[in-house]
């Protein structure tokens, strides 16, 4: 059964190719929802997809890309799954 959470990346994660890195990830791993920048400099992800997904990809987002250096991961859980079509970048 898929769930759905929303993850907030804080630390040095703009300008270090975090979302794509992100966004190749999810595509990996086959999860849908979004990565987007926000107007404070952390990284909001959405993801939909079964537990183990969900967790492969959150002890991923701890290391990120070379050049990224992640302090916290603030996690949200949704009551109700959401329906994403596929996995996209936003800006």
């Amino acid at each position: 059964m898929n769930k759905a959470i929303k993850l907030i990346i804080q630390g040095k994660v703009q300008g270090v190719g975090y979302r794509r890195w992100f966004e190749q990830q999810a595509l990996a791993l086959e999860l849908k929802g979004y990565v987007r920048n926000l107007e404070n400099g952390e990284v909001e992800a959405v993801i939909v997809g079964t537990e183990n997904q969900i967790h492969t990809i959150i002890e991923r987002s701890y290391i990120g890309p070379s050049c990224a250096e992640v302090s916290k991961i603030i996690q949200v859980e949704y009551e109700q799954a959401l329906d994403f079509a596929a996995f996209k970048m936003l800006r």
